[in-house]
């Protein structure tokens, strides 16, 4: 079976984010950037499909992005992925949800496939929308959020379990699908020192928009973002010291009515 894992670069949680001048975006200079962490675990659940499955299964994982993240890339072929396609096109800096569906959708109609594995969502924007319209452009089912995943003995269908409020769901679903995976749904491995040196002479198979068939990016008016904004600063907060409650009540009144002059 082939089984493909969606993967996107972002910026470690750890990182400080600075929004570049012209509001379009973040300052990558010194910012680390990683595997989104959502996607280790559709990383290793497609791991565990093949380790089960044995025979010819393959793991292929395939990312959008630019030159940059052939590192990530590398790090899900460490952790031991088969092979890669990297959609790399100058165009591509920062594409809505649309276009990276419709993107996906075609390389993955190139590749084929039995089942598509993703991180519910991506750290960076939260969208959370990619896998459920590149699910429709396929016209497969998709389930979102998975905690569980087992696969039936002919491997035609899964039992996939999901986390809702108040309680946990169980959803049947045919194959092929395309499952966004939570936290929970398993343990990612690290990437072994033999599986980094093996990484190296794996094949990524780098894409542009021309080879897959598009004449221009497909989807680029129906959304886009307007200005990144960093966050407003937080509240100030001063302590009014006093021997007595009634000097403390006496010197509130004066600053709300002086300083911050709601009263």
């Amino acid at each position: 079976m082939k089984i493909i894992v969606l993967l996107k670069r972002v910026p470690d949680t750890e990182a400080k984010i600075l929004i570049n001048q012209e509001g379009t975006g973040i300052r990558e200079d010194g910012v680390k950037f990683v595997i989104n962490p959502y996607d280790e675990y559709a990383i290793e659940e497609g791991l565990l499909m093949k380790e089960k499955i044995g025979g010819d299964s393959k793991v292929t994982v395939v990312c959008i992005g630019l030159e940059e993240a052939t590192e990530v890339i590398r790090t899900a072929l460490a952790m031991g992925a088969d092979d890669a396609v990297h959609i790399a096109d100058g165009a591509l800096s920062s594409p809505g949800p649309f276009t990276t569906a419709a993107i996906l959708a075609k390389a993955i109609r190139d590749e084929g496939f039995g089942v598509i594995f993703c991180g519910k969502q991506a750290i960076d924007d939260d969208m959370a929308q990619v896998h459920c319209i590149l699910a429709e452009m396929l016209d497969v089912p998709q389930v979102s959020v998975a905690t569980t995943f087992e696969l039936s003995g002919d491997a035609t269908k899964a039992i996939v379990g999901r986390r809702i409020e108040g309680g946990d769901e169980k959803v049947e679903t045919s194959l092929p699908a395309v499952v966004s995976c939570d936290k929970g749904l398993n343990d990612p491995r690290y990437a072994s020192l033999p599986g980094i040196m093996k990484a190296k002479k794996k094949e990524i198979r780098k894409k542009s928009l021309a080879d897959l068939g598009f004449s221009e990016v497909p989807g680029g008016g129906r959304s886009r973002i307007l200005k990144w904004l960093p966050l407003p600063k937080g509240g100030e907060c001063r302590m009014i010291e006093a021997e007595e409650t009634s000097d403390a009540v006496r010197e509130l009144v004066r600053l709300l009515r002086e300083e911050a002059k709601v009263i």
